[in-house]
């Protein structure tokens, strides 16, 4: 169970190339993208809303500068891990190296909850905005094909969807974009970059745009007295919603996930980890700060698309069209994202005997893991289409934030065993950085509600049972271990 990856072992399946073997495609500027890319998306346009009516009311910009804090300390953590060991599979082949085998899978499991769940949880949102822009124009889907049966929606006219039987049109883009991702990840790459590019512009104009329409009675209280719940308001509720916008910034652990596609691993890495985390971090606080300044906090309780209810106000009517297609695309960015960093976790566990060897099966001619593509393809979609988006929300925070603190815990347990190897990049303050990034990683998981712990146990309950059953009998490094002692 506790059988290490040597940094030897993983350096040379990094420098493997070939039939087989995933290719060296993404510069720096496309890793910074790809970070872009997986961040700005449900986060901001999506989960903003519902931490304000929720949690944290205005003060939400104050949540996501708890929250970036949690991340710049685990980023760095990260950068350095990254540069080190540039192979595909993020937290899980660090935790390989540092911790062993059973947490190494303990952590890739939990990435499934990062990764798959946050796609489907970007896709209900997609869908989310999708209908407000048919309906603008009296093109109606029927609402039982697009609502999961256990969610209320409203429209911006004030109409409500009380549940339906499925959400298509979430599915739909999670079946789309897998096949995209199967063609190549050169080719998904540049069309992140032409979505990056789209995204970043409409979040520029309405910051400038809304700017002007900020209505400051909006801003009292600044920060809601709470009402007895530990969740809901005050300095309480604040730190609850830097744990729920949480979700909105493990795009830079999504560009970990590609470090085997990067030309240059050992420089872009820590680029794309850090560079795409500030870029980020100034733009949501920004368009947090704007939009709970031109709607109530309260008027966005139960609104998957606030930021298309806020720019209502601005009185832009002939641009509100033009948000809405933007953040469309936008979302399509980070949900294409979330499937590529899932996809390049289940290859790199197969590849270590983990997981069935389906999971790390290459295209002859695309040069990517097209099975497992097409296995979380219907994977997410089942969850796209029946589970409500703040459950999502919830779920994708906390697996987030656990696979975080194991990063850190990893780079203090790497320092200490290989304190001389080469490390491109390094983490500062050593062991103040890796700690107090675990301090917070902690907190915000203390404050999400009980329920995301209660699946967070069960999900890894399965975990664990899968490992026993199938992983730790086929698991090569314990083959290669076993051979060394005949």
């Amino acid at each position: 169970m506790f059988y290490k990856k040597s940094i030897e072992q993983l350096l040379l399946e990094a420098g493997a190339s070939g039939e087989g073997h995933l290719r060296r495609s993404l510069s720096s500027f496309n890793l910074v993208a790809l970070g872009i890319g997986a961040i700005i998306g449900a986060g901001l346009f999506s989960l903003t809303g519902i931490a304000a009516a929720e949690n944290a009311g205005p003060a939400v910009t104050i949540s996501f500068i708890l929250a970036a804090v949690a991340c710049a300390f685990a980023g760095l953590c990260y950068a350095e891990f990254a540069s080190m060991i540039p192979v595909a599979g993020s937290a899980y082949t660090y935790s390989y190296a540092t911790m062993g085998e059973f947490t190494a899978w303990i952590i890739g499991w939990d990435l499934v909850l990062e990764y798959a769940l946050g796609a489907a949880t970007v896709s209900v949102s997609w869908s989310r905005y999708l209908m407000e822009f048919l309906h603008k124009y009296n093109i109606a889907i029927p609402h039982q094909l697009a609502v999961s049966p256990w969610e209320t929606v409203r429209l911006g006219d004030g109409t409500i969807i009380q549940g339906g039987y499925i959400n298509l049109p979430a599915i739909f883009v999670v079946m789309l974009l897998s096949l995209v991702l199967m063609r190549g990840t050169k080719e998904s790459a540049r069309m992140n970059n032409v979505l990056v590019v789209v995204k970043v512009a409409v979040v520029l104009i309405f910051i400038a745009l809304g700017w002007n329409h900020i209505n400051p009675a909006n801003y009292h209280p600044y920060i809601p007295e709470n009402n007895g719940k530990f969740e809901h308001f005050g300095w309480t509720g604040i730190s609850t919603g830097a744990a729920v916008v949480f979700f909105a910034f493990i795009g830079f652990d999504a560009v970990s996930t590609a470090a085997q596609e990067a030309k240059n691993p050992k420089k872009g890495m820590p680029i794309g980890i850090l560079g795409s985390l500030v870029v980020c971090t100034i733009l949501y606080v920004l368009f947090a700060h704007v939009m709970t300044g031109l709607v109530n906090y309260k008027d966005f309780a139960g609104d998957a698309k606030p930021a298309a209810t806020a720019f209502a106000k601005t009185g832009y009517s002939f641009l509100q069209d033009a948000l809405i297609i933007a953040i469309l695309a936008g979302y399509t960015s980070v949900i294409l994202v979330m499937l590529m960093g899932q996809s390049r976790v289940f290859y790199t566990m197969s590849k270590d005997g983990l997981l069935p060897r389906f999971f790390s099966s290459i295209h002859p001619k695309f040069a990517t893991p097209w099975k497992t593509n097409v296995f979380f393809m219907f994977f997410v979609s089942i969850f796209a289409g029946f589970v409500p988006v703040s459950d999502l929300g919830h779920m994708v925070s906390i697996g987030t934030l656990f696979a975080f603190v194991l990063v850190c815990i990893g780079v203090m347990v790497m320092r200490g065993k290989l304190p001389h190897a080469v490390r491109p990049f390094r983490t500062p303050f050593v062991p103040f950085v890796p700690i107090m990034g675990i301090v917070v990683c902690v907190y915000l998981m203390y404050s999400l509600p009980v329920e995301s712990w209660i699946r967070l146990f069960i999900w890894m309950a399965l975990g664990i049972a899968i490992y026993f059953y199938y992983g730790r009998r086929h698991s090569k490094v314990r083959e290669l271990v076993k051979e060394e002692d005949l």
